[in-house]
């Protein structure tokens, strides 16, 4: 059996390296895996990206060039927008040269390929969906962060728009053999009852981890390896873009942050740098930019106390699930996939949706609770048993079989 995993790039993002992480728990099985990229960044021969310089050259242009009708429309939203309009990539003659025996589409924007060109792959699709792309009329999330209210976004709102969704209607037509992986149960639902999306079939698996790398580490040691005080609780936020991207929460995180100054608590940001105008919570803010390798992220999950996802919509976080492995509580609000992995008071809090003030409520609760080491192990059990690679891939395995048969 031989599988093509396509992603945009190969470890630039959280897609892409759950992407990445689905490949080599494939590989780990003896499955005959592939990962065919637009962008390479790692050395692994496993992974496929351009090969000459002309294709390198135009996979850094395709992200500009796919943003260009973008530029004669006013779009109320400030989320993000993949129009997937050029009709010159290679991606699809690649795909049908390499003749897999299924493809599996992960996140696939940026110019990487036009959605007519989904109608041309030979083998059978199977599409894990990072986020609602796939079944909207462009845009990757909802602005109105609802939980996918009448059919999730099926009213285009322009002629962009408009054009994009029709075009999605008649290649999901004509391409029958598309199977949808819902990476939590939200996202499953949202697509399962959008229009575009609701005649293929759909199956609820989330995205593997490899619980022999993200495991607990020594917090003193790794307080020691940040440069972080011993003396303090730590609470960790990261994100992609942590204080720009409205979704990811930040002011509410902000105004939670406001109302905790009588615990003896610092605050560490990874995902950006600080700030021109660093908001003041009243106790110190570490700064840490932008972390990629897993080793920096075992130990920083393992030097906090607690992290917090105050996404405004989610669907399966990667940061929940490296964090909850390393036996690390989470705190997230109770919205899109978070419920899959925080179980109210056993791993972490859920607070009420966009409720700062139980956000606040959350992080005293984890901090100061006395049975706060079963927490941390409730958290690991967690991963272990429902997202380890191993278990993982061999869900995945079984879906490809039943395609193929």
């Amino acid at each position: 059996m031989k599988i093509l995993i396509v992603n945009t790039s190969d470890i630039q993002g959280g897609a892409a390296r759950a992407a990445y992480r689905l490949h080599k728990s494939l590989l780990a099985q003896d499955i005959d895996s592939q990962m065919l990229v637009q962008s390479k960044s790692s050395d692994d021969f496993t992974v496929v990206g351009p090969s000459t310089k002309m294709q390198k050259l135009m996979g850094k242009l395709y992200p500009t060039l796919d943003k260009l009708p973008t530029k004669f429309f006013k779009h109320k939203s400030k989320m993000l927008f993949s129009s997937s309009w050029i009709p010159f990539s290679s991606i699809v003659n690649r795909i049908n040269e390499i003749n897999p025996d299924i493809v599996h589409f992960h996140w696939i924007c940026s110019g990487m390929m036009r959605v007519e060109d989904i109608a041309k792959i030979k083998a059978p699709i199977v599409w894990s969906l990072h986020d609602m792309w796939a079944f909207t009329d462009g845009y990757h999330y909802d602005e109105s962060f609802d939980i996918c209210k009448n059919g999730c976004i099926n009213e285009p709102k322009n002629f962009l728009s408009k054009n994009i969704f029709q075009r999605k209607q008649r290649t999901f037509n004509h391409k029958k053999d598309i199977t949808i992986v819902g990476l939590s149960n939200w996202i499953n639902e949202c697509s399962k009852s959008s229009v575009l999306l609701k005649d293929k079939k759909h199956i609820n698996l989330p995205n593997p981890i490899d619980t022999n790398i993200f495991k607990p580490f020594d917090k003193e040691k790794a307080r020691e390896l940040w440069n972080l005080p011993q003396d303090k609780k730590l609470v960790l936020f990261g994100a992609m873009g942590a204080t720009s991207d409205p979704r990811k929460g930040f002011d509410e995180l902000s105004t939670a942050m406001k109302k905790l100054k009588d615990i003896n608590i610092e605050f560490v940001v990874f995902g950006s740098s600080e700030p021109q105008n660093a908001p003041g919570f009243g106790f110190k803010i570490h700064y840490l930019g932008s972390l990629a390798d897993d080793v920096s992220l075992v130990t920083l999950y393992s030097a906090v106390d607690v992290i917090i996802v105050p996404s405004l919509q989610e669907n399966l976080s990667n940061a929940i699930m490296e964090s909850l492995a390393c036996g690390t509580s989470v705190i997230g609000f109770d919205i899109g996939g978070n419920s899959d992995m925080i179980e109210h008071k056993k791993t972490g809090y859920l607070a009420k949706p966009f409720d700062s003030k139980d956000l606040a409520y959350g992080i005293g609760w984890i901090i100061n609770n006395e049975n706060y080491a079963k927490l941390c192990l409730n958290a690991r059990e967690k991963v272990v048993r429902e997202y380890d690679s191993k278990v993982v891939a061999k869900k995945y395995i079984e879906l490809y079989k039943g395609i193929l048969k």
